[in-house]
């Protein structure tokens, strides 16, 4: 009986540091915002901070690397899901989804900052910049002339079909004139080059909307911000775009008098985009497991999640913790109303 235990236990040891080849989702931190935002003196001049009892929370998920035990845990865990390498990463490595999750994460501070200035009557704006393909659209069997074989990421597409498209918002004005089958001549300049090359490429129909037609990448967020000042969101080495929603709640709070909340505790989770719409994010059960044991009595998150992804959070939620869906900021805003949260209005400030 000794041996066996001895054994086991040496087993146990051991494989807490086997690395293998699978990834953790499991719950991860639910804290403030308003403790990660600086504004330089500039930024001082010109605002008014306001400090609130009870901030907006914004919520994570690990997604760590796992040893043989930790793997085998997890599998036993119902708020833990372990994902095999292709799973997580898909055709990717690690490196390339944490420098996308850190770009993702740049760019939803912008777009947050943008829209709650943007609210509040600041001077802003927003265009689209290159169009830099971030990922490619693969069907099972794709043909010779298919986007993910005739392009790579980091490509920028800079004409299509002999019109030279200078940003993003350019193409989407002209695709849809095109149906899926459809072979374009694109120009593109290739990743860590300055020469352009033309390729031939076969339109597909949109995964998502059988009624669209796309080239088959995934552009990159290039969008640039224009603020009248600079606000810094410390957020260490957390990836990803689904903070927008909180982040943006935050700083109307921050900058505002009275408390947005009500004097509630509450988590959000969506990303966010410069009309206001607030868009679906992973891992949502999860997120609800770390909002849960934060003590929030609300959190708010996307509509656009899924029937299973809200039933699910749900669950977990129980009867302490209320999940409320929402479409955009206005909704968001009507819900923290609701709660006894102070009003913010469209332009609430004079310039």
């Amino acid at each position: 009986m000794l041996t066996i235990v001895w054994l086991v236990t040496g087993a146990l040891i051991v494989s807490a540091f086997i690395k293998v080849n699978y990834w953790e989702v499991a719950p991860g931190t639910a804290e403030d915002v308003a403790s990660r935002f600086s504004f330089d003196k500039a930024a001082l001049k010109e605002i008014t901070r306001y400090e609130t009892s009870s901030p907006i929370l914004f919520v994570t998920a690990y997604g760590s690397k796992l040893s043989a035990l930790d793997a085998l845990v997890g599998v036993l865990d119902p708020d833990v899901d372990v994902l095999t390498r292709e799973e997580k990463f898909g055709d990717s490595s690690p490196s390339e989804q944490r420098q996308l999750g850190f770009q993702a994460m740049s760019s939803a501070k912008q777009i947050a900052e943008y829209v709650a200035l943007n609210r509040l009557g600041y001077d802003v704006s927003i265009t689209y910049g290159e169009l830099i393909i971030d990922r490619l659209v693969c069907e099972d069997a794709p043909r010779p002339l298919s986007a993910c074989l005739q392009l790579n990421p980091g490509d920028t597409i800079t004409a299509f079909d002999g019109i030279e498209i200078p940003s993003l918002s350019d193409l989407m004005s002209i695709i849809t004139d095109y149906s899926p089958g459809d072979v374009v001549e694109i120009t593109i300049t290739p990743h860590k080059s300055n020469s352009s090359i033309k390729k031939k490429v076969e339109l597909m129909v949109s995964p998502d909307d059988p009624d669209r037609t796309i080239i088959g990448v995934w552009p990159a967020d290039t969008r640039k911000v224009v603020l009248p000042f600079e606000v810094e969101i410390n957020t260490d080495l957390i990836g990803g775009p689904s903070a927008g929603l909180p982040f943006t709640l935050a700083l109307l709070d921050e900058l505002t008098a009275g408390e947005l909340t009500g004097g509630v505790k509450v988590a959000a989770t969506g990303t966010i985009d410069g009309d206001e719409s607030i868009g679906a994010i992973g891992a949502l059960r999860q997120k609800t497991v770390a909002v849960k044991a934060a003590g929030a009595r609300v959190f708010l998150v996307p509509s656009a999640q899924t029937p299973e992804d809200l039933s699910a959070a749900r669950r977990v939620a129980g009867s302490k913790l209320r999940i409320v869906p929402v479409a955009n900021l206005a909704e968001a805003l009507r819900v923290l109303e609701e709660l006894g949260g102070s009003v913010i209005a469209n332009d609430a400030i004079e310039l």
